[in-house]
């Protein structure tokens, strides 16, 4: 929703397309990836090429942080560089962490695709979610974690 509004053949100002505002050369190097090896940059407005291309591009993104909902987002809107200079401080709450993002559009963008996450979440189990213990906390890697994947773009 957050990406689109739902519309398939969106285009952003930076040259994301589809439903999942997806990058060209991110495109590329994840349809290699999860195996899409015929995937030509034409097929990214097709809707199940483009949400397959986002979804296995989150799936990497979210794994690359351990699971981290707030970092992946920021990693999806701003790239994974910057999300992992930014948990390089003391560990605080998600929402916190969120608060203090740099980048205006990126804050937004966290902030807005957890709570339509969390919405979603309710919606689907038909139970409240609390954003608080969706989002946990964020904070620097530790070092007997494996290094993150340098090649993420």
């Amino acid at each position: 929703r957050q990406e689109s509004r739902f519309i398939m053949d969106a285009r952003s100002h930076v040259g994301a397309s589809g439903l999942m505002q997806v990058m060209p050369a991110t495109a590329r190097w994840t349809a290699r990836r999860i195996g899409m090896n015929s995937f030509t940059l034409e097929q990214l407005n097709e809707r199940e090429t483009n949400i397959a291309i986002g979804t296995g591009y989150l799936k990497l993104v979210l794994d690359d942080f351990e699971g981290s909902m707030p970092l992946a987002a920021a990693a999806y809107n701003a790239g994974p560089g910057r999300p992992r200079n930014w948990r390089n401080g003391p560990v605080i709450e998600a929402a916190a962490w969120a608060e203090n993002v740099p980048f205006n559009e990126t804050r937004d963008y966290v902030k807005k695709v957890l709570a339509n996450t969390t919405t979603y979440a309710a919606i689907l189990s038909g139970q409240p979610q609390s954003l608080k213990a969706r989002l946990g906390q964020v904070g620097p890697r530790e070092s007997s974690r494996p290094e993150p994947n340098r090649d993420l773009p």
